[in-house]
């Protein structure tokens, strides 16, 4: 027990002196001491970068799959008017999918998200609860359709991408003007007619309302590419079956389009 008492002595005295300035350790404390290095220091798994600013959001666009069924409202309260429905698949049978433009929270606390819905009249928009919706997706891609000079641009944060010469709409069948976003991806109407690939939009045509699922408004390939540009089409986009399989690579499902 002596030894023990002499050792912790020992070393409350280099620690007290160690501590406050001006204090000497006797050398007795010191020869009778055992020091003790410290291990080496650990390097850190992961060291943190500088931080840096938010970039922007201006050209991220917000979409969501849609998990139920249920009605779209005027306004975001469960009384108001409905408007449209929501559907978990498209008319092709892929997965639905709404393109996101706000929320709301009611009176209650439950929110509402506002989203386009793919119908007629088309630029039709409404409410839904968010619980109907699953999990956010965000794209930084658009498309926009030059009617006039029958041109397809796709845009990346704001830059563009790709262009292409398109075939658009006849006069009697004309393609339909307004913001709407690609609602799917197919590759199982891959024929002569349709090109490689083709994509579903949210757009339908307001002439030909019976054909299957109202006259969805795709955008695909041809057998008759002599034929572009030109107003050549049931309303549906056209492109190249080189354009629209360049096009495939770059632009993802829930991709805004605008049309005019």
């Amino acid at each position: 027990m002596p030894v023990v008492a002499a050792a912790t002595a020992a070393l409350g005295a280099l620690v007290l002196g160690a501590l406050l300035p001006g204090t000497s350790t006797p050398s007795s404390a010191v020869s009778g001491a055992r020091v003790v290095a410290l291990p080496a220091a650990v390097p850190p798994a992961f060291v943190p970068g500088r931080p840096r600013p938010p970039g922007s959001t201006r050209d991220l666009a917000r979409w969501a799959p849609v998990r139920r069924t249920d009605l779209a409202r005027q306004a975001p309260f469960a009384g108001a008017t409905p408007v449209g429905a929501l559907a978990t698949h498209t008319p092709e049978g892929t997965a639905g999918i709404v393109s996101v433009m706000g929320r709301r929270d009611d009176a209650a606390g439950r929110v509402w998200v506002r989203v386009r819905l793919p119908m007629l009249p088309n630029g039709t928009t409404g409410w839904v609860p968010r619980r109907s919706l699953g999990g956010y997706g965000t794209v930084d891609t658009r498309l926009e359709v030059d009617l006039r000079r029958l041109r397809a641009t796709l845009y990346r944060a704001g830059r563009p991408v790709f262009r292409a010469p398109v075939g658009i709409g006849r006069p009697q069948w004309p393609t339909p003007r307004g913001r709407f976003y690609v609602q799917s991806r197919l590759t199982r109407y891959a024929s002569p007619q349709y090109g490689p690939i083709a994509f579903g939009t949210s757009a339908r045509s307001p002439t030909l309302t019976d054909w299957p699922a109202g006259g969805v408004v795709g955008i695909h390939g041809t057998d008759h590419p002599e034929l572009l540009p030109g107003r050549v089409s049931h309303g549906c986009i056209r492109l190249r079956n080189a354009d629209i399989l360049a096009l495939a690579r770059l632009m993802p499902v829930g991709t805004p389009v605008t049309i005019g």
